[in-house]
């Protein structure tokens, strides 16, 4: 989310690391909107005595006290005279002490939290909480609202969002509802949510955390494997703002932890866990996968080159020309298909980015057909990331035309070979791909043409293998253009 855009970034007195600071606030802050049950919105000055909304959240753990959003939006003037006294107290600011204050009168209670960084103001929240949904609070609401209202408390002071905290993009990160749990300065387990006992009584816990050191429960479990994670202790005492994960008995469990502290000391924590096992075996199986068709792609790849060596090695003992060239020819297919496979053995995907592919492939083959001669090549164009049941006959037929345009169209003189790609919309509204091989050598012969093996290979492949369409057009200043147009995307029913 672009919180600070360049006209309020003109207008701001902000500091180093402030804009940072609050894209981390707007990242982590729904934790403090789960845990108080309340909408939050940012607030930020205009210059002109007014504030406007940058972002704004939502609880998960209750109803919104706002169905429609307002970033962007100026600040009302009721609400304003609580922000305004926020921003110049560096205090927090409740509805009580500002009667009318309310966004809905008599149904919400507002606070107004200014977030204070060197000193300085940088911005505030508005907390909003619905009092519809009240009711005699449980002890988990009592502890969550508390644990909402420390944090925020930390925001005055500049201690929270801490730079420390993690912002991977790991699947699997805890949430409020998935086990919350708040620690003693000492780590003891002060409160525990059902869903965090439940997650650590799969780990193989006790029924109660309550009263228990939370990191020496733990570790006991884990005291038999070989590795644990060296975090794992201090994010179970909640000494470091950081994530990490413990397995145990094929449960793995994501732990986050809150350091709770004032400007000289640490005085608790709070904890958020997650049972991630089913995500995690998910992965690993994706893993397993991945490599596995990267293995049999890089076999393939062996195979290929080992088929071509041997037709090396057959064309050495053949007596008549023809046979050789014939054996040539077949083993430089044969290695063209080879170089897709060991493409796609070094990535996960089962993609080809072609460019890479020509960029080695192309010169190769000039170079290859032309012993004697000086061809140069030119590359126009990008292919982009091809599918691998496109990349492979593609590379076959571009291996077929510009050997065919050096052999044929540049025989017995210099010149040079050029490759152009255009991806482009079609009229069917989809993705295409155009391919010309364009040499500056004799040009099309008069007369009907006689279509060699390499030929035919390259039209049953254009139309079979890639649904394209090919044609054989006479170049602008002599020599021959072949244009391929295809789709980049196939119809793959049967």
């Amino acid at each position: 989310m672009a919180l600070i855009t360049e006209d309020l970034r003109r207008k701001a007195d902000l500091g180093p690391g402030d804009e940072d600071w609050l894209h981390l606030l707007v990242g982590d802050w729904q934790l403090v909107a789960d845990l108080a049950f309340a909408d939050l919105v940012l607030w930020f000055p205009t210059g002109d005595g007014s504030y406007v909304a940058l972002a704004h959240v939502r609880p998960s753990t209750s109803h919104t006290t706002f169905h429609t959003d307002f970033v962007g939006e100026r600040i009302r003037k009721d609400l304003r005279i609580m922000v305004d006294r926020a921003w110049d107290s560096r205090t927090i600011q409740r509805s009580a002490e500002h009667p009318g204050a309310d966004l809905i009168p008599g149904l919400t209670t507002v606070q107004a939290v200014p977030l204070v960084r060197q000193n300085r103001t940088v911005a505030v929240i508005t907390s909003h909480f619905d009092r519809n949904q009240s009711r005699t609070p449980s002890n988990l609401e009592l502890v969550y609202r508390q644990s909402a209202d420390d944090l925020l408390a930390m925001g005055t002071k500049g201690l929270w969002p801490d730079f420390a905290s993690p912002t991977g993009s790991r699947r699997g990160a805890p949430r409020v509802g998935d086990g919350f749990i708040r620690l003693s300065v000492e780590g003891t387990v002060e409160f525990a949510s059902p869903n965090a006992v439940s997650a650590f009584r799969r780990l193989g816990a006790a029924d109660v955390l309550q009263g228990q050191p939370l990191a020496d429960l733990t570790m006991a479990l884990v005291r038999d494997r070989r590795v644990v994670d060296e975090t794992l202790p201090l994010v179970l005492q909640g000494k470091m703002p950081w994530r990490t994960e413990v397995e145990y008995r094929g449960v793995t469990l994501s732990l986050r932890a809150i350091p709770l502290r004032d400007e000289s000391k640490r005085w608790g924590a709070l904890v958020l866990c997650r049972d991630v096992s089913e995500l995690r075996r998910r992965e690993k199986e994706l893993v397993t996968k991945d490599a596995t068709i990267r293995e049999i792609h890089h076999r393939v790849k062996n195979n290929l080159q080992t088929v071509a060596a041997l037709l090396r090695m057959q064309s050495r003992r053949m007596s008549s020309d023809e046979g050789k060239q014939g054996l040539e020819q077949a083993m430089r297919r044969v290695s063209t298909i080879a170089s897709v496979h060991d493409f796609l053995s070094k990535g996960l995907n089962e993609t080809v980015k072609f460019d890479d592919l020509m960029d080695r492939q192309f010169r190769l083959i000039v170079e290859i057909a032309s012993p004697g001669q000086k061809i140069s090549t030119c590359r126009e164009g990008e292919f982009g990331m091809l599918d691998a049941d496109l990349a492979t006959p593609l590379s076959l037929v571009i291996n077929e035309l510009v050997t065919n345009a050096v052999e044929h169209g540049l025989a017995n003189r210099d010149g040079q070979v050029a490759l152009i790609a255009e991806r482009y919309l079609g009229t069917d509204s989809k993705d295409w791909l155009r391919v010309t091989i364009e040499d500056d050598g004799h040009g099309l012969p008069e007369g009907e043409r006689r279509e060699g093996l390499g030929l035919q290979i390259v039209r049953t492949l254009v139309t079979s293998e890639l649904s394209g369409e090919i044609r054989w057009l006479p170049g602008d200043e002599g020599g021959t253009r072949v244009v391929i147009e295809m789709p980049l995307t196939l119809d793959r029913r049967a």
